[in-house]
């Protein structure tokens, strides 16, 4: 049985972090180690001029974590005092909203993690919250050590219920930025305790597509409910590759 292929996005250095003369991609390997240990057959994809065309060779799409947005309530989007932000690179933020758009039009399955869900979000009409401590001061911290958990609590008619097989959850935390208001075309699925949006599926006349986006990362848990995740994923993913070849 083939695996089905899943396009993973790199990450862009465009400002010399890695060294000063030389423009990087990189990615955590956790997202590709993810994919193959549940089926998938992971692909990175590099910054390319035709997101849409490269789409056509995937049969679903993980959007993975990633750089921080702008602050969006800072005057000229400036960052304040005591806050740290690296921010995404526009031609990155491009490339990823096109891939998003071209899976989402062609039917893919689509994960994302962390940026990745907000990226989802915020092409589809939502908003950000760019810098938690700030914006949402009666917030629990959400940068957490590694093997440091919260609850979650999960909308029982969601995919994601089903995944866990419960209405509850525990998971990792390590971002700065969340989705403050979901668009038309997704709902909130998932709450923390102190109302940080912690996942997303969509909505309206895409409710039946297979989109899940979580804030938090699986890639990087052991628990049985992050294998379960990937799982259905890859699974969807198989699904959708079969239904196109009319096996």
């Amino acid at each position: 049985m083939r695996r089905p292929r899943i396009g993973i996005p790199l990450s862009l250095d465009d400002r010399g972090r890695w060294r000063a003369d030389r423009a990087y991609h990189y990615i955590d390997r956790s997202y590709a180690d993810a994919i193959d240990r549940a089926g998938g057959m992971p692909l990175h994809l590099p910054l390319q001029s035709d997101p849409a065309r490269l789409v056509q060779s995937l049969d679903g799409l993980l959007l993975p974590g990633g750089d921080d947005f702008p602050m969006t309530d800072a005057p000229d989007g400036r960052t304040p005092p005591g806050a740290s932000l690296s921010l995404v690179p526009s031609e990155q933020l491009a490339f990823d909203e096109a891939l998003y758009d071209a899976a989402s039009r062609r039917g893919l399955p689509v994960l994302g993690i962390c940026y990745g869900m907000q990226v989802m979000a915020r092409f589809r009409g939502g908003v950000l919250d760019t810098h938690l401590p700030t914006q949402r001061p009666e917030a629990e911290p959400h940068r957490l050590a590694p093997d440091e958990r919260h609850p979650i609590r999960i909308e029982k008619d969601s995919r994601l219920a089903g995944i866990f097989a419960s209405g509850a959850g525990r998971v990792n935390s390590l971002h700065q930025q969340a989705v403050r208001a979901v668009g038309p075309a997704h709902r909130v699925v998932a709450t923390s305790p102190d109302g940080i949006v912690e996942a997303i599926e969509p909505a309206g006349e895409r409710a039946q597509a297979w989109e899940l986006g979580v804030q938090w990362h699986p890639e990087k848990m052991i628990e049985a409910s992050s294998e379960r995740l990937f799982r259905a994923f890859v699974e969807a993913c198989r699904a959708d590759e079969a239904e196109e070849s009319g096996t």
